[in-house]
């Protein structure tokens, strides 16, 4: 029986907030339903499992990262562009570490649920797209997507570790780090002989 008011959606949104508050490892179906006040049980209407609620999470941090990412670099191109996702990007770690989090480890989450979130597949446009400003063609696009990728979720996760004990402010390497990288983008180098095209 489904209790009056408990929705996947509500669900996934008090595991999303637990994950931010505590750490994704937290969120069990127990600590959810405690949350919202309701037995386990109560809980399986609308989820069918903890991966199914982790996967659900995913998709919703997907969805509110790249639409932040999208609002931020909104008529821009180049250097503005990437300089302006990447701060959305940074940002949107640091507000939601559970979620982002979620959208960072492998999981396998429902294909139904994937098709209707439009969040992954236009994550994907906006970094192709923007990346795209550099001239970059195929298989150097997929390349600079991954390399951009590393780089701000690697920065984003050492950061959030404390991985960065040195007296020089984070922020003054964050921007270095995105000088660096538009620089290698506008000068990506050629691919070396017999390298599949």
């Amino acid at each position: 029986m489904r209790r009056a008011g408990l929705t996947a959606d509500r669900v996934t949104l008090a595991g999303a907030e637990l994950a931010d508050e505590a750490g994704l490892d937290h969120v069990t179906m127990s600590a959810v339903a405690r949350r919202l006040g309701v037995k386990d049980a109560s809980l399986y209407a609308h989820v069918r499992s903890l991966e199914d609620l982790r996967g659900r999470i995913a998709l919703l941090a997907a969805d509110e990262k790249t639409l932040r990412i999208a609002e931020a670099i909104a008529g821009r191109a180049g250097k503005d562009a990437l300089v302006a996702y990447a701060n959305a990007w940074r940002q949107y770690a640091h507000d939601h570490p559970g979620r982002y989090l979620a959208t960072q480890i492998p999981m396998r989450i429902d294909p139904e649920l994937v098709a209707r979130a439009p969040g992954p597949r236009r994550a994907i446009e906006l970094t192709y797209g923007m990346l795209r400003a550099y001239a970059l063609e195929e298989p150097d696009l997929t390349d600079a997507v991954r390399l951009m990728r590393s780089t701000l979720h690697g920065f984003t996760s050492l950061e959030a570790a404390g991985g960065f004990a040195h007296e020089r402010p984070a922020q003054d390497t964050w921007i270095r780090c995105l000088d660096a990288l538009h620089t290698l983008l506008e000068h990506w180098p050629s691919r070396p002989e017999g390298d599949p095209a």
